[in-house]
């Protein structure tokens, strides 16, 4: 019969190898791999005072950290890039109340073949900033001295051109909630150092605000859109009416209280309708003999008919594309489509409406008087 084991040989042998496992196992998957072993590692270094506390945030292990300081480390070993982003490190601001902000900073661990497509992406986007920028700004300092002219003589003033400034002032606030905007919020990371997370904390409430602003002032702007095809339709099929009866109801269209996504779609497509209804009616009349003699009526719904192309009807052309179909080339081409045009929008109707509209100059005061009705 054999002898048994040797337990009193075998015992203090794997009691010798666990803590040989046990390192070979931190070699192979790195310090702090998982939860437990962050937990292991953070318990052996508390920080006394005031700090933010060590975790594991399903992406990599901090370690504690100094409030007013921004903590880095090593791009975790899972990654299956890791060793082209071996020398990265992730980035995380402690607040000066000890907590951890929102945000991480992990740039530097992404895959650098996706990277570059990226970094492509983030270019043209940036031009696109600068773009709808400059236009915006152009609209606004055009569409400012456009209403400075409306309402500054009193010839100018009568319901069309009360429903002019009201557009343009719809414009104008667009403009400047957007820009405002823009410069409320933080720019893109990565962040230089300790700073840039700073920006998000108190900088939350004011970009909030400064959103809900802005999707008012862009659905009063789409609404008065609305206002002025309504009111040219008017002008067109009502003849005889009253021309400013309905300006009350056209000032609680414009300005009531904010509407959401679906209305403001409807209003683009009501307005499409009417744009391609007013074309229709202006064919029909031009091909009579009554045109030899046009009212005023008709004359100032020709001054107008300029403006009916800015109306939103610019919105249509990839209407159809949605952003589930755009891809690539064709959702840049869209979005550079539509960022152009809602932004140097302002300007035309300005330009449109008041500096080459031969309505307001024959009726300014610097006019000769055999040129003013």
């Amino acid at each position: 019969m054999l002898n048994g084991p040797p337990w009193h040989l075998l015992l203090p042998l794997l009691w010798s190898w666990g803590p040989l496992l046990r390192r070979a196992e931190v070699r192979t998957r790195g310090p702090g791999a998982g939860p437990s072993g962050s937990t292991r590692r953070l318990a052996l270094t508390p920080t006394p005072g005031l700090a933010c506390n060590g975790s594991f945030d399903m992406y990599v292990c901090w370690d504690y950290a100094a409030p007013n300081a921004t903590a880095r480390a090593s791009c975790p070993w899972y990654l299956p890039w890791h060793s082209h982003v071996a020398t990265g490190f992730v980035l995380r601001h402690c607040g000066s109340d000890g907590q951890w902000g929102p945000w991480r900073d992990h740039s530097q661990c992404e895959d650098p073949e996706k990277n570059g497509a990226f970094q492509d992406q983030r270019l043209i986007l940036e031009r696109l900033q600068v773009m709808y920028t400059v236009g915006y700004s152009v609209s606004l300092a055009t569409l400012l001295l456009a209403l400075l002219i409306l309402s500054f003589f009193r010839r100018l003033r009568c319901t069309r051109n009360y429903i002019h400034i009201n557009l343009f002032t719809s414009f104008m606030l667009r403009a400047a909630a957007i820009l405002t905007r823009d410069r409320l919020l933080p720019p893109p990371g990565p962040y230089p150092g300790d700073q840039a997370p700073v920006l998000w904390k108190p900088a939350l409430a004011a970009c909030r605000t400064a959103q809900i602003v802005t999707q008012y002032c862009v659905g009063a702007n789409y609404t008065w859109l609305l206002v002025e095809g309504v009111y040219l339709h008017s002008l067109l099929v009502l003849v005889g009416g009253p021309e400013g009866g309905h300006f009350r109801c056209y000032v609680f269209l414009g300005w009531g209280e904010p509407r959401p996504c679906p209305l403001l779609c409807l209003s683009l497509q009501i307005n499409f309708l009417i744009f391609i209804r007013i074309l229709g009616i202006l064919v029909s009349k031009l091909r009579t003999r009554q045109m030899r003699c046009p009212d005023y009526r008709l004359r100032l719904a020709r001054s107008t008919l300029t403006l009916v192309p800015l109306l939103g009807v610019h919105e249509v052309v990839f209407a159809p594309v949605t952003e589930e179909q755009a891809r690539g080339a064709l959702r840049f081409a869209k979005l550079g489509f539509e960022i152009f045009l809602s932004s140097f929008q302002g300007f035309l109707v300005g330009v449109v409406y008041c500096f080459i509209n031969k309505e307001i100059g024959r009726d300014s005061p610097g006019s000769p008087p055999a040129e003013r009705r």
